[in-house]
């Protein structure tokens, strides 16, 4: 068979990007205009709930299976997703308690169900569950875009293991679907973030916090030139969504045993019900100042319904929103860094539409920290979607790779690169100065080989400047603010009030003020550059090698010439690159 003949007979690709959440997922492609856009299904959800229901051998998907969680629980299967390759001594049953309960099947999970007219149930392996939610989604998008899906990339958590993945993959091609690559959940929300137009990369230091519906996943990312690398994660599997809605939950069936004297906790049914609505009301808080949740026959035959304002619900849930935040200064006491070095926290996940949450993560972090979530910046992506547009992202840049170059370009020999441990940056002086002050040009954490570029200004008056090139520590220092001046420094007869104002004083001195500052550790190489003009402006031009050699070059802007020299390696640290 001809080359010609070979291509003819391959089908065309066709990839789209898929977040595969353990409570939902979505789908999402990319035009020709490099826009992700995120798909919605035939019910017209672009959260579509990762479950699935069979009623009478007929499948339901997304939210009419989730509907049936009340009426159908038993042929009922949703938070599969973290079951997937796994032995079932492994897993922990506690989410899918309220549906079809897993069960072990030689060594991995199945669901004993009836998906078929038969009266006899038929035992349905978590793999086999996953494969026909995947050929969901996919028919979704296919339906959608007008022509059949037949690749992806597929978003995983940091803490997927290498079997989990074989295991997505060899499910999703079962479906039909091609995994091209699997790419972390919070670098996919960074690509979110960096690949819109009006996006500038910038070397920053990035906290992604995902608050999902069953779990939580933080991950502090280093973004320097563009190329990511994850510096720490950290992973609460039962903190997520789930416990806001069990704060509702309680609460509103309180209420209801107080005036009917029934618990409608005891029966599943009833729970489930109450579950549901609290999930919905949930939701409602996050966009209104008030929600009312409305259940028909509750228990017992009782019709329901009862408000509940956000305050109130804020306050109820402060435990949950403070075991977030710990979660996210674990991550960065892990990363070995202080909350002063996160330029940015990008708020993932559907429960981050909580307006509270980004209140409470942004009260732990310095002004200087920008929290990106919608309730504190306009220009916010919806944090539902984060995941499945950086996916499709990268789905729309591969799509017409080989496999073979792919699984290239993400193998260790290329991904895995030496790291600085320390910044390495410029001083420049003028011959009135005694010392400059420090310039990072390449950040700690930047991966090499790299090259950064700057211009510095020179004395107005021109003249000799000396530019040292050197390595940097960053360092947190503390210190006690200035006194405020008070508004009436002469003292009068009122003993009571002078004492109020001297113990105010007292208050304020003991407050700390955190800053970061860079302190000098090695002169790696000094260079002079005569006679500068008046005006005009020196530019340094950094170098790190692949084999961490530095080749520097300085010169004055719209000068001829300069100064070249080149240095032995600094410290550095191998780290993977995301």
């Amino acid at each position: 068979m001809s080359a010609e003949e070979v291509a003819a007979s391959t089908p065309e690709r066709h990839a789209i990007g898929i977040s595969f959440g353990n409570s939902h997922s979505s789908i999402a492609n990319t035009g020709a205009d490099g826009k992700p856009e995120v798909i919605a299904n035939e019910e017209g959800d672009r959260q579509i709930p990762s479950i699935l229901s069979y009623v009478s051998g007929e499948e339901f998907h997304g939210t009419q299976a989730k509907a049936q969680l009340v009426r159908n629980p038993k042929n009922t299967v949703a938070y599969f997703r973290d079951f997937l390759g796994k032995d079932f001594k492994q897993v922990d049953p506690t989410s899918a308690h309220a549906s079809a309960h897993p069960q072990q099947h030689e060594s991995t999970v199945a669901f004993s169900i009836h998906d078929s007219e038969s009266e006899t149930p038929n035992t349905v392996t978590v793999s086999e569950i996953t494969t026909r939610h995947i050929r969901r989604l996919a028919s979704s998008a296919s339906e959608y875009l007008g022509y059949k899906v037949n690749a992806a990339v597929v978003t995983v958590p940091t803490d997927f293991s290498d079997k989990q993945r074989a295991a997505l993959t060899e499910a999703a091609k079962a479906a039909g679907v091609d995994v091209l690559q699997f790419i972390h959940e919070p670098v996919a929300a960074v690509l979110a973030y960096d690949a819109r137009p009006e996006a500038k990369v910038s070397d920053k230091i990035v906290v992604v916090a995902d608050l999902g519906g069953t779990r939580s996943d933080v991950a502090v990312i280093a973004s320097r030139g563009g190329l990511y690398t994850i510096l720490a994660t950290a992973h609460d599997p039962e903190l997520g969504g789930s416990k806001l809605d069990q704060v509702l939950i309680d609460h509103f069936a309180k209420e209801f045993v107080k005036k009917h004297k029934t618990d409608p906790r005891e029966n599943a049914r009833s729970l489930a019900k109450l579950k549901l609505e609290s999930e919905a009301t949930k939701k409602a808080l996050s966009l209104g100042t008030t929600a009312t949740l409305s259940v028909e026959s509750l228990a017992e035959g009782i019709d329901f319904s009862a408000t509940i304002n956000r305050t109130r619900y804020e306050l109820l849930s402060s435990k949950v929103f403070g075991e977030f935040r710990r979660l996210i200064e674990t991550a960065v006491s892990k990363a070995q860094l202080d909350l002063l070095d996160i330029d940015e926290v990008i708020l993932s996940g559907g429960s981050s539409h909580t307006p509270k949450i980004a209140s409470v993560v942004g009260a732990a972090f310095p002004e200087t920290t920008t929290v990106l979530a919608p309730s504190t910046s306009t220009s916010a992506i919806n944090p539902s979607e984060l995941a499945v547009r950086g996916a499709s992202i990268q789905a729309s840049l591969i799509e017409g790779f080989e496999h073979e170059d792919i699984e290239q370009s993400t193998h260790p020999v290329v991904t895995v690169a030496p790291h600085l441990n320390r910044a390495i940056g410029a001083l420049v002086i003028s011959a009135e100065e005694h010392h400059g002050i420090f310039r990072p040009l390449l950040e700690p954490e930047t991966a090499v080989p790299a090259r950064r570029t700057a211009q510095f200004a020179t004395p107005k008056e021109g003249g000799d400047v000396l530019i040292k090139i050197v390595e940097a520590a960053r360092e947190i220092h503390s210190r006690k603010p200035e006194p405020k001046p008070k508004a009436d420094e002469k003292k009068d007869d009122d003993d009571e009030e002078d004492d109020v104002s001297d113990f105010t004083d007292s208050e304020d001195e003991e407050e700390e003020i955190r800053e970061k500052k860079w302190k000098v550790h090695t002169v790696l190489a000094e260079a002079a550059i005569k006679a500068t003009k008046k005006g005009s402006k020196v530019e340094v031009v950094i170098n790190v090698g692949s084999d961490l050699g530095i080749q520097i070059t300085a010169r004055e802007v719209g000068a001829q010439g300069g100064v070249r020299g080149s240095v032995e390696k600094p410290a550095t640290a191998v780290n993977g690159s995301a």
